[in-house]
């Protein structure tokens, strides 16, 4: 008898190619598994007008899935990992991450090239205050505004001239065959990517083994361990989805290298801090730059706290 998995996704274009890409990776290891999948519409998706910010960050995206599994109507969901919070509800946890895909951000314009040709007062959209407040730093005289809505719908917004750039990940753009599109691919040194940005992953209950092991079939080991040092660092920080917090690892030449960005909602104040080791020290790396960060002040600024003068 075959195994049937209900996998519950988002309906946007993007978040349904991710539900697919795990739904074939499943059949490729597991050719007797039926795949079922459950489109669901989040608050994100009814939502497109307000910040991420005032609305429950980047974690509305995935509360409506996470109360599928919890009930028993889905087995699994999957998300992009930049959306999932550090904490998750109980009873339920990540069991798979994909391979990665480029986790840098990109710059698409139809005029500039690069962000430094924009002008003084371009206007660059972005839905992430994370993406706005780095950029800031190095183009301060460009005019940084939300933009919500999928990616289709952002990238008409700029073909309407309602922006000079916009600012979406390389991942979903190469995903959806707008690679073309990208005028810039924007150096992690300048942008640190959102935890997990570029890796889907897939949540379960942690007490189906029968679903948990076919997932972990499909799971890319390096990327869980990048990911899973990511979401260390925010979890540490006891960081939320609504704050500008960036996060990323990586693997080079057996070693991997940390580097983190925070800062409070209006890019005042600004920390940062890189590290690197042994991969089987990787989770020790983590919650140690989560401390490092801490002790430099991040915890006044993801409380929004002033400064002591």
């Amino acid at each position: 008898m075959s195994r049937r998995i209900r996998i519950a996704t988002r309906e946007s274009t993007l978040a349904l190619w991710q539900a697919h890409y795990v739904r074939d990776r499943l059949l490729e290891t597991n050719p007797g598994v039926d795949v079922e999948i459950i489109g669901m519409t989040t608050e994100g998706d009814r939502n497109k007008k307000s910040p991420l910010s005032q609305i429950g960050g980047k974690g509305v995206f995935v509360k409506e899935l996470e109360l599928a599994l919890i009930n028993g109507d889905a087995d699994a969901a999957v998300h992009s990992m930049k959306d999932v919070p550090a904490e998750l509800p109980a009873g339920l946890s990540i069991n798979a991450v994909c391979e990665r895909a480029d986790p840098r951000d990109a710059f698409v314009s139809n005029k500039y090239e690069r962000v430094e040709d924009v002008p003084p007062g371009g206007r660059i959209g972005s839905s992430s205050l994370r993406r706005r407040l780095q950029l800031k730093a190095s183009y301060p005289y460009l005019d940084y505004r939300e933009l919500r809505g999928n990616v289709g719908t952002r990238l008409s917004k700029l073909d309407a001239g309602d922006f000079d750039g916009i600012i979406l990940a390389v991942a979903g753009l190469v995903r959806l065959g707008f690679s073309d599109r990208i005028s810039e691919f924007i150096p992690v040194e300048q942008c640190i990517p959102s935890a997990g940005q570029g890796a889907v992953g897939i949540e379960s209950v942690s007490g189906d083994s029968v679903t948990n092991d076919l997932l972990r079939a499909i799971s890319h080991t390096e990327t869980e361990l990048c990911v899973s040092c990511e979401r260390l660092i925010t979890s540490g920080l006891a960081a939320t989805c609504n704050l500008p917090i960036a996060a990323f690892a990586e693997i080079r030449e057996g070693k991997i290298f940390l580097s983190s960005f925070v800062s409070d909602n209006d890019g005042g104040r600004v920390l940062k801090a890189d590290l690197s080791g042994p991969l089987e020290q990787g989770a020790q790396l983590a919650e140690q730059m989560a401390g490092t960060l801490l002790e430099q002040g991040a915890r006044d600024l993801i409380q929004g706290i002033p400064p002591v003068s």
